[in-house]
């Protein structure tokens, strides 16, 4: 998942602009499978304090969509969608039923893009899994079993590995802020409750390493729809670049970081990569990118 989550920063600046800061209270809902470790006391007021400032918007501007870094006049009518709303709840559930993520657009796109997939050849991959939230969604959306793919779930389970890290994003603190993340809860730190999560379903493999190096234990021959989400270059650019030549026609790639301020890097390489391949991203406000692999 990006990364805009909240940092110690966030908190004087919401109480200063608008006063507005929301003590946390402990949920210990119940899900099937496993409760995610949850966040820290700590995470839990800073991200209180900046959904703050989306209620606020909510408040001033009625029946607008404002969440996850995205405001917006448009009709969110897929909202009041009841498969959306289950697919949207079983994606929470891989959270502990504590949705902190507030992604709902996001989700949206993904939901819309692995709907599409799943008409086309191929099996779907995913490359930074965190919790699971988006692939457990469009699992449960899609009746997964019934639909005959087996979905890859690539992640380290333990934050960035320096290894894949470039200079820049090294300067610009991308370490710090993953052992941050992985402390407070933002990140997950262990496999063991992503494997419960998923145990509901049979057509689902999780590979625990560092991309590019598990790349080749994909063994599909063909996917029908990729998400790349590792907040960082590198393992990006390998990502695209190994299943390329895998990609069915017509298939989607979603980059759930492409246009989130601050990820200048990651933009500019898949940019890179995409000029290469002859092809080019669209930009979505929600801060992804989607690509979809043209006919042959």
């Amino acid at each position: 998942m990006s990364e805009d989550v909240p940092t110690s920063e966030d908190v004087p600046t919401v109480q200063k602009r608008n006063g507005l800061f929301a003590t946390c209270t402990a949920r210990a809902n119940a899900m099937v499978g496993a409760v995610a470790n949850g966040l820290s006391v700590r995470a839990r007021l800073l991200t209180q304090a900046v959904r703050a400032e989306y209620w606020l918007a909510r408040k001033l501007l009625p029946d607008v969509y404002s969440n996850d870094a995205l405001i917006c006049f448009n009709s969110h009518a897929f909202m009041d969608d009841p498969d959306f709303q289950r697919a949207y709840r079983r994606g929470a559930r891989a959270l502990g039923d504590n949705d902190w993520y507030q992604w709902h657009w996001r989700v949206h796109v993904g939901l819309w893009a692995a709907a599409s997939a799943s008409k086309i050849d191929g099996a779907f991959v995913e490359c930074g899994v965190s919790y699971g939230f988006l692939s457990s969604a469009i699992m449960e959306y899609l009746d997964w079993d019934k639909l005959g793919k087996t979905f890859y779930l690539l992640d380290t389970f333990a934050g960035l590995d320096p290894r894949y890290v470039t200079e820049a994003e090294r300067a610009s603190g991308a370490l710090e802020r993953s052992e941050e993340h992985l402390r407070n809860g933002f990140y997950v730190d262990s496999v063991d409750s992503v494997r419960a999560n998923f145990a509901q379903w049979k057509n689902q493999r999780i590979i625990v390493g560092a991309v590019p190096e598990t790349l080749a234990e994909v063994d599909a021959e063909t996917v029908a729809f990729l998400h790349i989400d590792m907040n960082c270059a590198p393992p990006e650019v390998a990502t695209l670049r190994y299943f390329w030549p895998r990609l069915s026609p017509g298939a989607f790639v979603l980059l759930d970081d492409y246009a989130n301020r601050g990820r200048d890097e990651q933009r500019v390489a898949m940019d890179d990569v995409a000029s290469e391949l002859g092809v080019q991203i669209c930009t979505l406000p929600t801060g992804q990118g989607l690509l979809i692999k043209p006919p042959l």
